[in-house]
Protein backbone atom coordinates (compact mmCIF):
# COMPACT_ATOMS: atom_id res chain seq x y z
CA UNK A 1 0.00 0.00 0.00
CA UNK A 2 1.38 3.48 -0.30
CA UNK A 3 -0.09 7.09 0.43
CA UNK A 4 -1.29 9.92 -2.87
CA UNK A 5 -3.15 12.35 -3.14
CA UNK A 6 -6.09 11.28 -5.99
CA UNK A 7 -8.02 13.70 -7.95
CA UNK A 8 -11.30 12.04 -9.52
CA UNK A 9 -14.18 13.93 -11.64
CA UNK A 10 -17.86 13.42 -10.56
CA UNK A 11 -20.64 11.94 -13.28
CA UNK A 12 -22.00 15.91 -12.48
CA UNK A 13 -18.11 16.96 -13.54
CA UNK A 14 -17.19 18.59 -10.27
CA UNK A 15 -13.55 17.67 -9.50
CA UNK A 16 -12.05 17.06 -6.15
CA UNK A 17 -9.18 16.02 -4.47
CA UNK A 18 -8.70 13.22 -1.57
CA UNK A 19 -5.31 11.80 0.39
CA UNK A 20 -6.12 7.75 -0.52
CA UNK A 21 -4.23 4.46 0.59
CA UNK A 22 -4.04 2.65 -2.77
CA UNK A 23 -2.46 -0.70 -3.53
CA UNK A 24 1.20 -0.95 -5.50
CA UNK A 25 -1.26 -3.13 -7.96
CA UNK A 26 -2.43 -0.06 -9.06
CA UNK A 27 0.69 1.55 -10.57
CA UNK A 28 0.91 2.27 -14.50
CA UNK A 29 1.92 -1.24 -15.85
CA UNK A 30 3.42 0.43 -18.76
CA UNK A 31 6.18 1.95 -16.17
CA UNK A 32 9.66 -0.18 -15.48
CA UNK A 33 10.86 1.11 -13.10
CA UNK A 34 9.28 2.06 -9.55
CA UNK A 35 10.37 4.23 -7.31
CA UNK A 36 9.60 5.58 -3.53
CA UNK A 37 9.40 8.61 -3.92
CA UNK A 38 10.70 10.97 -1.17
CA UNK A 39 10.18 14.50 -2.48
CA UNK A 40 7.87 16.35 -4.89
CA UNK A 41 6.99 19.98 -5.47
CA UNK A 42 4.40 22.49 -6.94
CA UNK A 43 4.24 24.06 -9.99
CA UNK A 44 1.67 25.83 -12.37
CA UNK A 45 1.17 23.00 -13.93
CA UNK A 46 0.43 21.29 -10.60
CA UNK A 47 -2.14 23.70 -9.76
CA UNK A 48 -4.51 23.13 -13.18
CA UNK A 49 -4.44 19.47 -12.34
CA UNK A 50 -5.08 19.50 -8.38
CA UNK A 51 -8.41 21.97 -9.36
CA UNK A 52 -8.79 20.35 -13.09
CA UNK A 53 -8.39 23.63 -15.01
CA UNK A 54 -6.88 23.57 -18.42
CA UNK A 55 -7.68 20.27 -19.50
CA UNK A 56 -4.43 18.78 -18.68
CA UNK A 57 -5.72 15.81 -16.95
CA UNK A 58 -7.74 13.58 -19.28
CA UNK A 59 -8.31 10.49 -17.86
CA UNK A 60 -9.53 10.03 -13.51
CA UNK A 61 -8.72 8.78 -11.43
CA UNK A 62 -5.49 10.65 -11.60
CA UNK A 63 -2.01 11.27 -9.47
CA UNK A 64 -0.78 14.48 -10.32
CA UNK A 65 2.62 15.89 -9.66
CA UNK A 66 4.93 16.33 -12.77
CA UNK A 67 7.96 16.44 -11.04
CA UNK A 68 9.36 13.73 -7.78
CA UNK A 69 12.73 12.53 -6.52
CA UNK A 70 13.51 9.40 -4.89
CA UNK A 71 14.86 5.71 -4.75
CA UNK A 72 14.56 3.15 -7.50
CA UNK A 73 12.93 0.27 -5.79
CA UNK A 74 12.39 -2.26 -8.52
CA UNK A 75 13.68 -1.95 -12.14
CA UNK A 76 13.75 -3.83 -15.49
CA UNK A 77 15.71 -1.65 -17.09
CA UNK A 78 19.82 -2.01 -16.87
CA UNK A 79 20.43 1.49 -16.44
CA UNK A 80 18.78 2.02 -13.33
CA UNK A 81 18.77 -0.78 -9.97
CA UNK A 82 17.11 -0.63 -6.37
CA UNK A 83 18.70 2.22 -4.21
CA UNK A 84 19.82 4.66 -7.46
CA UNK A 85 18.66 7.84 -6.58
CA UNK A 86 16.78 9.47 -9.48
CA UNK A 87 15.19 12.56 -10.93
CA UNK A 88 12.19 13.13 -12.83
CA UNK A 89 10.80 16.03 -14.77
CA UNK A 90 8.31 16.34 -17.72
CA UNK A 91 7.36 13.89 -19.76
CA UNK A 92 3.84 14.64 -18.96
CA UNK A 93 4.30 12.67 -15.75
CA UNK A 94 1.75 14.61 -13.89
CA UNK A 95 -0.72 15.27 -16.39
CA UNK A 96 -1.33 12.19 -18.61
CA UNK A 97 0.65 9.84 -16.47
CA UNK A 98 0.38 9.22 -12.66
CA UNK A 99 2.66 11.56 -10.74
CA UNK A 100 4.99 12.59 -7.90
CA UNK A 101 1.52 13.22 -4.99
CA UNK A 102 2.51 9.31 -4.05
CA UNK A 103 4.67 7.59 -2.30
CA UNK A 104 5.11 5.49 -5.42
CA UNK A 105 5.44 5.69 -8.91
CA UNK A 106 6.28 3.75 -12.04
CA UNK A 107 7.59 5.01 -14.95
CA UNK A 108 9.51 4.59 -17.97
CA UNK A 109 13.62 4.52 -17.57
CA UNK A 110 14.12 7.38 -20.47
CA UNK A 111 11.98 9.28 -18.17
CA UNK A 112 14.73 9.66 -15.19
CA UNK A 113 17.80 11.36 -14.95
CA UNK A 114 20.51 9.98 -11.91
CA UNK A 115 20.37 12.53 -9.06
CA UNK A 116 23.35 14.76 -9.12
CA UNK A 117 26.74 14.56 -6.86
CA UNK A 118 26.09 17.55 -4.51
CA UNK A 119 22.57 17.51 -4.69
CA UNK A 120 19.80 16.33 -2.00
CA UNK A 121 16.81 14.66 -3.09
CA UNK A 122 14.98 17.49 -1.07
CA UNK A 123 16.99 20.14 -3.04
CA UNK A 124 16.30 18.34 -6.47
CA UNK A 125 12.76 19.31 -5.62
CA UNK A 126 13.38 22.48 -4.42
CA UNK A 127 14.95 23.42 -7.67
CA UNK A 128 12.15 21.24 -9.69
CA UNK A 129 10.95 21.89 -13.22
CA UNK A 130 10.67 25.60 -12.31
CA UNK A 131 14.67 25.61 -11.35
CA UNK A 132 15.60 23.50 -13.88
CA UNK A 133 13.84 25.54 -16.50
CA UNK A 134 15.16 28.33 -15.50
CA UNK A 135 18.59 26.69 -15.85
CA UNK A 136 17.63 25.84 -19.56
CA UNK A 137 16.77 29.28 -19.79
CA UNK A 138 19.85 30.58 -18.83
CA UNK A 139 22.19 28.34 -20.90
CA UNK A 140 20.49 29.24 -23.89
CA UNK A 141 20.79 32.82 -23.44
CA UNK A 142 24.77 31.73 -22.99
CA UNK A 143 24.66 29.90 -26.70
CA UNK A 144 23.23 33.06 -28.51
CA UNK A 145 26.57 35.18 -26.72
CA UNK A 146 25.27 36.69 -23.57
CA UNK A 147 28.28 37.57 -21.30
CA UNK A 148 28.24 39.28 -17.61
CA UNK A 149 29.95 43.03 -19.24
CA UNK A 150 27.01 43.24 -21.92
CA UNK A 151 24.27 45.16 -19.18
CA UNK A 152 21.31 44.34 -16.98
CA UNK A 153 19.22 40.78 -17.81
CA UNK A 154 15.62 41.26 -16.95
CA UNK A 155 13.49 38.53 -15.67
CA UNK A 156 9.89 39.19 -15.27
CA UNK A 157 7.59 37.27 -13.03
CA UNK A 158 10.96 37.01 -10.73
CA UNK A 159 9.04 36.44 -7.43
CA UNK A 160 8.01 33.14 -8.87
CA UNK A 161 9.48 29.67 -8.83
CA UNK A 162 11.23 30.06 -12.50
CA UNK A 163 11.84 33.76 -11.84
CA UNK A 164 13.67 33.27 -8.13
CA UNK A 165 15.86 30.31 -9.52
CA UNK A 166 16.77 32.58 -12.49
CA UNK A 167 17.45 35.71 -10.30
CA UNK A 168 19.78 33.79 -7.88
CA UNK A 169 21.92 31.72 -11.01
CA UNK A 170 22.25 34.51 -13.44
CA UNK A 171 23.14 36.85 -9.90
CA UNK A 172 25.43 34.20 -9.01
CA UNK A 173 27.15 34.39 -12.60
CA UNK A 174 27.85 37.91 -11.82
CA UNK A 175 25.21 39.39 -14.48
CA UNK A 176 23.34 42.21 -12.88
CA UNK A 177 19.68 41.58 -13.06
CA UNK A 178 16.41 43.73 -12.75
CA UNK A 179 13.40 41.69 -11.58
CA UNK A 180 10.31 42.46 -12.09
CA UNK A 181 7.29 41.77 -9.92
CA UNK A 182 3.45 43.00 -9.54
CA UNK A 183 3.58 42.61 -5.27
CA UNK A 184 5.96 45.42 -3.58
CA UNK A 185 6.04 43.02 -0.36
CA UNK A 186 8.38 40.80 -2.35
CA UNK A 187 11.02 43.10 -3.00
CA UNK A 188 13.48 42.63 -0.33
CA UNK A 189 12.85 38.33 -1.38
CA UNK A 190 14.04 39.37 -4.49
CA UNK A 191 17.34 41.53 -3.68
CA UNK A 192 18.39 38.64 -1.17
CA UNK A 193 18.60 36.01 -3.95
CA UNK A 194 20.55 38.78 -5.99
CA UNK A 195 18.67 41.20 -8.17
CA UNK A 196 20.01 44.76 -7.75
CA UNK A 197 16.92 46.17 -9.46
CA UNK A 198 13.17 45.90 -8.95
CA UNK A 199 10.83 46.59 -11.84
CA UNK A 200 7.20 47.54 -11.07
CA UNK A 201 5.04 44.99 -13.16
CA UNK A 202 2.98 48.33 -14.23
CA UNK A 203 6.14 49.77 -15.59
CA UNK A 204 6.08 46.73 -18.58
CA UNK A 205 2.61 45.25 -18.96
CA UNK A 206 1.29 47.95 -21.12
CA UNK A 207 1.35 47.77 -25.24
CA UNK A 208 2.79 50.60 -26.45
CA UNK A 209 2.52 51.82 -30.24
CA UNK A 210 6.39 52.29 -31.29
CA UNK A 211 7.70 48.95 -32.03
CA UNK A 212 11.27 50.03 -30.74
CA UNK A 213 12.17 51.69 -27.84
CA UNK A 214 15.65 52.76 -25.93
CA UNK A 215 18.20 49.79 -25.91
CA UNK A 216 17.40 48.86 -22.19
CA UNK A 217 18.30 45.00 -21.37
CA UNK A 218 20.81 42.44 -22.22
CA UNK A 219 18.75 39.79 -21.94
CA UNK A 220 15.77 38.45 -20.79
CA UNK A 221 13.84 35.53 -19.01
CA UNK A 222 10.05 36.04 -19.23
CA UNK A 223 7.87 33.89 -17.84
CA UNK A 224 4.84 36.21 -18.29
CA UNK A 225 4.67 36.41 -22.35
CA UNK A 226 1.54 38.45 -23.50
CA UNK A 227 1.91 42.12 -23.78
CA UNK A 228 5.05 42.36 -21.04
CA UNK A 229 7.10 40.37 -23.83
CA UNK A 230 5.91 42.39 -26.96
CA UNK A 231 6.58 45.52 -24.83
CA UNK A 232 10.29 43.70 -23.73
CA UNK A 233 11.11 42.57 -27.67
CA UNK A 234 11.00 46.55 -28.05
CA UNK A 235 13.52 47.01 -25.29
CA UNK A 236 16.43 44.93 -26.19
CA UNK A 237 19.65 46.12 -26.89
CA UNK A 238 21.35 44.83 -30.46
CA UNK A 239 21.90 41.15 -30.57
CA UNK A 240 20.25 40.53 -27.33
CA UNK A 241 17.90 37.26 -26.84
CA UNK A 242 14.98 36.62 -24.72
CA UNK A 243 14.16 32.90 -23.20
CA UNK A 244 10.31 32.32 -22.78
CA UNK A 245 9.48 30.00 -20.46
CA UNK A 246 5.89 30.82 -19.43
CA UNK A 247 2.57 32.93 -20.52
CA UNK A 248 0.84 33.82 -16.55
CA UNK A 249 0.21 37.13 -19.03
CA UNK A 250 -1.93 35.13 -21.91
CA UNK A 251 -0.72 33.28 -24.67
CA UNK A 252 -1.01 35.68 -27.90
CA UNK A 253 2.12 38.04 -28.26
CA UNK A 254 0.69 41.78 -29.56
CA UNK A 255 3.91 42.66 -31.10
CA UNK A 256 5.82 43.72 -34.40
CA UNK A 257 8.48 41.79 -36.05
CA UNK A 258 10.48 45.24 -36.14
CA UNK A 259 12.88 43.90 -32.93
CA UNK A 260 13.66 41.26 -34.79
CA UNK A 261 14.57 43.05 -38.15
CA UNK A 262 16.03 46.36 -37.17
CA UNK A 263 17.90 44.78 -33.78
CA UNK A 264 18.64 41.40 -34.59
CA UNK A 265 16.40 40.29 -31.42
CA UNK A 266 15.93 36.80 -30.79
CA UNK A 267 13.04 34.88 -29.39
CA UNK A 268 14.02 31.68 -27.78
CA UNK A 269 11.63 29.00 -26.79
CA UNK A 270 12.45 27.21 -24.08
CA UNK A 271 10.72 23.54 -23.11
CA UNK A 272 11.26 21.47 -20.11
CA UNK A 273 8.96 18.93 -20.90
CA UNK A 274 10.44 16.96 -23.57
CA UNK A 275 14.14 17.68 -23.29
CA UNK A 276 16.59 14.97 -24.96
CA UNK A 277 18.44 12.85 -21.68
CA UNK A 278 21.82 14.68 -22.48
CA UNK A 279 20.30 18.22 -22.25
CA UNK A 280 18.93 17.37 -18.99
CA UNK A 281 21.92 15.80 -17.29
CA UNK A 282 24.39 19.46 -18.72
CA UNK A 283 21.36 21.55 -17.00
CA UNK A 284 21.20 19.39 -13.56
CA UNK A 285 25.11 19.75 -13.51
CA UNK A 286 24.81 23.42 -14.25
CA UNK A 287 22.51 23.69 -11.72
CA UNK A 288 24.61 21.69 -8.65
CA UNK A 289 27.80 24.18 -9.86
CA UNK A 290 25.55 27.75 -10.65
CA UNK A 291 22.68 28.07 -8.12
CA UNK A 292 23.80 28.78 -4.73
CA UNK A 293 22.15 26.11 -2.09
CA UNK A 294 22.16 28.55 0.91
CA UNK A 295 19.97 30.97 -1.57
CA UNK A 296 18.08 28.14 -2.96
CA UNK A 297 17.01 27.47 1.01
CA UNK A 298 15.81 30.95 0.86
CA UNK A 299 13.13 30.17 -1.79
CA UNK A 300 11.47 27.17 -0.26
CA UNK A 301 8.61 26.41 1.79
CA UNK A 302 7.89 22.79 2.78
CA UNK A 303 4.40 21.27 2.37
CA UNK A 304 2.92 17.59 3.21
CA UNK A 305 0.25 16.20 0.55
CA UNK A 306 -2.22 17.74 3.25
CA UNK A 307 -1.61 21.28 1.82
CA UNK A 308 -1.43 20.75 -2.02
CA UNK A 309 -5.05 21.54 -2.63
CA UNK A 310 -4.79 24.85 -0.98
CA UNK A 311 -1.82 25.51 -2.65
CA UNK A 312 -2.70 24.02 -5.90
CA UNK A 313 -5.43 26.95 -5.98
CA UNK A 314 -3.51 29.45 -4.46
CA UNK A 315 -0.33 29.38 -7.10
CA UNK A 316 -2.72 29.49 -10.08
CA UNK A 317 -3.77 33.18 -8.24
CA UNK A 318 -0.37 33.76 -8.30
CA UNK A 319 -0.17 33.76 -4.48
CA UNK A 320 2.76 31.59 -3.71
CA UNK A 321 6.24 33.22 -3.48
CA UNK A 322 9.30 31.03 -4.14
CA UNK A 323 9.37 27.49 -4.14
CA UNK A 324 7.25 24.66 -2.80
CA UNK A 325 8.92 21.39 -1.70
CA UNK A 326 6.24 18.21 -0.95
CA UNK A 327 7.14 16.16 1.66
CA UNK A 328 5.30 12.81 0.09
CA UNK A 329 5.91 10.92 3.83
CA UNK A 330 5.07 13.91 5.61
Amino acid sequence: MFKALVVDKSEEGVVSSEIKELENSSLPTEGNVTVAVEYSTLNYKDGLCITGNGGLVRNYPHIPGIDFAGTVEQSDDTRYKAGDKVVLTGWRVGEAWWGGYAQKARVKADWLVPLPDGLSTKQAMAVGTAGFTAMLAVMALEDHGLKPDQGEVLVTGAAGGVGSVATSILANLGYGVAGVTGRPDTADYLKELGASRIVAREELNETVKRPLESETWAGCIDAVGGAMLARVLGQMKYGASVSAVGLAGGAALPATVIPFLLRGVNLLGIDSVMQPFENRQRAWQRVVSDLPMGKLEKMVQHATLNDLPDLGAAILKGAVQGRVVVDVNG
